[in-house]
């Protein structure tokens, strides 16, 4: 028997980092989120409303939620089990949905659905999501085949937060002045982990943020950026090469990461650096 639990702020941060964290050691591959991917969205949403984050707990292992996450023009909806290859405990989540696709009914709520997940899709499909054209490939790679570091090119420096943490942090402009405290609250951000390349000048060219999670064995890759002026010199392979390589020091044993199959230089970076797609998905709106 599951009991229900509404949370938020760091509460809900602490329970949705468990149940992820659960699911990814119970499957390979199977689920399209890592404890690391809702710390990372913690940047924009703190989650001070508890009416946005529904957990089912047996005794104190959290097995499944419901969770919305404001970003802006739209809500996302996740709906995160321990099994993410059973849709056993939907029927129990699914009341919940319904009732905040009611509470947000003025504004656009999208899905991201697993595109092998019909039963999911099914059920989005009858509360009146439409299947957009756009959706994320995902991508792994054991660490042990992970490729060598590539230097960044002359005039160009890598650097980590651990070492320039006196600094503006190097994502501000997309992602808000608290991005660096924001960060600082999540329990497997690295300020070693999160680099970025500066050019002659100082001027931020390229970032990319990795996270060990110790309980999982997984290194994931989100986000990665060349800024526009600088692309096409190599920067991001260095900044990916580089952290790839932190990561399995930190003792990750797979990487993952998750690109949009339209964006032809994230695509071409990841799969000629020793990734392999095994997945994909598709958002559906409201």
């Amino acid at each position: 028997m599951v009991r229900e639990r509404r949370e938020s702020g760091l509460e809900y941060l602490a329970l949705v980092t468990d149940l992820l964290q659960a699911a990814r050691r119970r499957a390979t591959h199977a689920g399209l989120w890592e404890a690391a991917d809702l710390q990372w969205w913690w940047r924009r949403d703190q989650h001070r409303d508890a009416g946005a984050a529904t957990f089912w707990l047996n005794e104190r292992q959290p097995v499944a939620a419901v969770i919305t996450t404001d970003w802006g023009a739209h809500v996302g909806l996740d709906i995160l089990r321990i099994d993410p290859g059973s849709n056993e405990l939907l029927d129990v989540v699914w009341p919940r949905v319904m009732e905040r696709i009611a509470e947000l009914a003025d504004s656009t709520i999208e899905m991201v659905i697993d595109e092998a997940d019909s039963t999911l899709a099914a059920a989005a499909n009858r509360a009146g999501f439409v299947a957009t054209d756009h959706g994320d490939a995902t991508a792994w790679m054991d660490a042990s085949s992970r490729p060598a570091v590539t230097s960044p090119p002359t005039g160009y420096r890598l650097e980590s937060r651990a070492q320039v943490g006196d600094r503006p942090h190097h994502m501000i402009a997309r992602s808000g002045d608290a991005v660096g405290q924001r960060l600082a609250e999540c329990s497997l951000y690295r300020a070693d982990l999160d680099l970025a390349v500066y050019d002659g000048d100082g001027a931020v060219a390229a970032y990319g943020l990795f996270w060990a999670d110790p309980h999982t064995g997984v290194g994931l890759v989100e986000p990665m950026r060349t800024e526009g002026p600088f692309q096409q010199r190599g920067l991001a392979r260095a900044v990916l090469t580089a952290g790839l390589d932190r990561l399995a020091a930190a003792g990750c044993e797979r990487f993952k990461v998750s690109y949009k199959p339209e964006n032809a230089a994230a695509r071409h970076l990841y799969l000629t650096g020793g990734f392999t797609t095994t997945s994909t998905s598709r958002t559906w709106t409201r």
